[in-house]
């Protein structure tokens, strides 16, 4: 049997494919700290469940396929909170921030074009992209730079005839990235002198941690025509497994081809939705509280990692992942290494290999991304336990 060319372009999550290794550790009484899947351990406010709890329709019925009243007016009220412009219609809810992604690439991309996104860069995206036929033409950065992206040399070399779209994520993942309002004008400039769809990827908002406000590219209303905005409740409220997003775009002619995909898809999940939809009631605190403890995670995770010699890598000023390269020959073997011969008092740590998150071919080979979504506790020995691998691990060659 034949499959798809599109299909067989894609390939596995760098992020996902190592859980047989990780199944098979675990058999032999390994204890793994995981900083590998940007799963928070913070816990998800109590209103999601007592909405569940207290849900007493007698018939669970098809939610409508832009989404929920209540739950598409707790977004517009967020977003004008932000001091952008929202009207009817300008927000869709979806089945989380991918299929947001998802149907966008099929509204605006077609075989052949081609979309700018600054690599390293979460590596879904290639799926969401090829299965269109696309193609993604990297902005490439390194560690040594900080993972930067946003200059008009490094943006404008890669536009071609064939571009019809420029995505990012900020705050970034996996670099922790922050766009400076200088640089998030810039890509608006340029997408506008260019005539490109802007696509950003926005669900890592709230966590900032050199004291940047809120920001959101809806902040520049002369690109509100070519503006997608992603979101998502899985971070911001540590609900990853309620798998509700949003799209936010005030471009009607998209919102229309948009809801074709939704009307086909036929809806998000009522309950998930309604539950969701209190997220945006929580008391303030609540994001507060979280953006000082993944500070805390970020500058225990910093002050660890500059203790293990050989190691590249950048203060991350957002998100809670950060891209580091290692003195190995190839992250990936270094991980399996990791996860079938290594023993330190039967504890072992998982990350994702970085090489997945290049469009760049051999890009990436000796980095990883840590997401420091663990305790500080956890993460000094998690990160201790790297650097023991990593001096075993040379010393045995």
């Amino acid at each position: 049997m034949k499959f798809s060319s599109k299909i067989q372009k894609c390939g596995l999550s760098p992020i996902r494919k190592f859980y047989p290794y990780q199944v098979e550790a675990q058999k032999r009484g390994m204890k793994i700290y995981h900083l590998n899947i940007g799963q928070p351990d913070i816990k998800t406010p109590e209103s999601y469940f007592e909405t569940v709890r207290n849900f007493s329709a007698p018939v669970l019925e098809y939610a409508p396929s832009p989404g929920m009243p209540v739950t598409i007016k707790k977004v517009e009220d967020y977003y004008k909170n932000l001091g952008m412009d929202i009207q009817p219609g300008d927000v869709v809810i979806t089945a989380g921030g991918s299929e947001a992604i998802t149907f966008t690439m099929e509204c605006i991309l077609d075989n052949g074009d081609e979309i700018i996104i600054p690599e390293p860069f979460y590596p879904n995206y290639k799926t969401f992209i090829y299965n269109t036929g696309a193609d993604i033409v990297p902005i490439k950065t390194s560690a040594e730079e900080g993972y930067r992206f946003a200059t008009r040399e490094k943006i404008e070399a890669a536009i071609t005839p064939n571009t019809k779209a420029i995505m990012f994520t900020n705050p970034g993942n996996p670099t922790g990235v922050v766009l400076t309002p200088e640089e998030r004008r810039l890509v608006a400039d340029i997408a506008k002198e260019h005539d490109l769809w802007i696509i950003a990827d926005e669900v890592y908002r709230e966590f900032t941690y050199n004291g940047e406000p809120l920001a959101t590219m809806g902040s520049f209303e002369d690109i509100l025509d070519r503006l997608i905005i992603i979101d998502s409740v899985s971070k911001r409220f540590s609900a990853c497994g309620a798998r509700v997003g949003a799209v936010i775009c005030k471009n009607k002619d998209f919102q229309a081809e948009f809801m074709k995909l939704c009307q086909a898809r036929l809806s998000v999940p009522t309950l998930d939705q309604l539950a969701s939809a209190s997220l945006y009631d929580v008391d303030p605190q609540y994001l507060k509280d979280v953006n000082v403890e993944y500070k805390r995670r970020r500058d225990t995770v910093k002050e660890e990692l500059s203790k293990i010699p050989g190691l590249v890598f950048s203060e991350p000023e957002g998100a809670f992942y950060v891209m580091v390269k290692m003195p190995v020959d190839d992250a990936e073997k270094f991980l399996i290494w990791l996860l079938t011969e290594f023993n330190d008092n039967n504890e072992t740590v998982m990350y994702a290999p970085a090489g997945g998150f290049y469009k760049t071919p051999g890009a990436g080979i000796n980095e990883m991304r840590i997401a420091y979504i663990l305790n500080c506790d956890d993460l000094r020995r998690a990160i201790q336990l790297l650097g023991k691998g990593i001096e075993q691990y040379n010393a045995r060659k």
